[in-house]
């Protein structure tokens, strides 16, 4: 959270009107987080509301372009680009195939134990979506 704020504070300084408007909401975000749960954001809390935030911004970037607004949805992907910056990096598709390859191996036999293994090992770096895609998969193929 510090170097959010840090980097805000520049944005800031630097009249960076776009990058001011996306900090301070999520420092927004991630103080209510904080209000909600009564204690200190660890990282891992940090990461699921960037994450949540990011999510909510190619939504909304998704429903723009359906609706012909291609300038507005532009402008979402760009917001949920200067929060990736803050997570950290990505996870590939072999990568999560082999950890779920490890989960089944460790006995869980049915999506919900796998996927709830899973998810706290992803969060942020690799979508929901594809996890869950990637789960049923591997499951198909026992």
């Amino acid at each position: 959270m510090s170097r959010i704020q840090a980097d805000l504070n520049q944005a800031r300084k630097a009249r960076d009107r776009e990058r001011t408007l996306v900090l301070s909401t999520a420092m927004a975000e991630l103080k209510n987080r904080e209000i909600e749960e009564g204690r200190d954001l660890d990282d891992d809390d940090v990461v699921g509301v960037l994450a949540k935030a990011i999510k909510q911004r190619h939504d909304a970037a998704e429903q723009m372009r359906s609706g012909a607004r291609e300038d507005l949805a532009a402008r979402e992907d760009a917001q949920a680009e200067v929060l990736q910056a803050y997570l950290p990096a990505a996870l590939g598709e072999a990568d999560v195939r082999s950890m779920v390859r490890e989960i089944l191996g460790g006995g869980a036999t049915q999506m919900g134990a796998v996927m709830s293994q899973l998810m706290p090992r992803i969060r942020g770096r690799f979508d929901g979506k594809e996890a869950n895609r990637l789960v049923r998969e591997e499951l198909e193929g026992r």
